[in-house]
């Protein structure tokens, strides 16, 4: 009888062993699983960050583009008007954004694009992170195409894609450069 209890007190220890072991291998599963999560959850954050980012970008740039058109009409003097602060464009009583937005992915301020007149021309961010998309922008930020970091990424009036979306009527026609031939006028009869 001495005899099987010991050898059941030793069959205890030892399963009780073995539970230790598969614990600490949950554990570590389980963290391996919670590491693998959050970087897919960063990755996650990001990529709304910047659909908000492009958003609101696009928003500020058509309010600047909407700002110059109504305050420049019926000046003498050529050239965009823009606003002083990102404010100027929420006042009544012709607001052309809805608030002053905050840089998504700096989570603060934008950098200021400055016009030699002193208003702002056009907003950045100041992350310098670098994002995750690099091309199929839509047409009025066609020229973010393969730029390295979001700070990169101006939001400005006049805006650089504009001149990419011109009629092709409007167009002037390319000179060939130097070493391209000319093609052949077609022969007349």
């Amino acid at each position: 009888m001495e005899r099987s209890i010991e050898i059941g007190r030793r069959r205890i220890i030892n399963e009780s062993g073995v539970t230790y072991l598969m614990l600490m291998l949950a554990i570590v599963l389980i963290g391996i699983a919670m590491t693998v999560a959050a970087k897919q959850w960063k990755v996650v954050v990001q990529r709304e960050r910047e659909a908000d980012l492009l958003a609101k970008g696009i928003e500020i740039q058509n309010a600047l583009a909407f700002y110059s058109a109504a305050y420049k009409a019926g000046r003498v003097m050529p050239g965009e008007v823009y606003p002083q602060t990102l404010a100027d464009l929420t006042k009544l009583p012709k607001p052309f954004l809805r608030k002053a937005y905050l840089d998504p992915m700096g989570q603060g301020e934008w950098d200021y694009l400055r016009a030699p007149t002193g208003g702002i021309m056009g907003v950045r961010s100041t992350s310098r992170a670098r994002p995750f998309r690099q091309h199929e922008f839509p047409p009025v930020v066609r020229h973010f195409e393969g730029r390295a970091t979001y700070y990169d990424w101006v939001f400005q009036h006049p805006n650089p894609s504009s001149a990419s979306m011109a009629p092709p009527g409007n167009m002037p026609m390319a000179q060939p450069t130097q070493g391209q031939p000319i093609a052949p006028s077609p022969p007349t009869r």
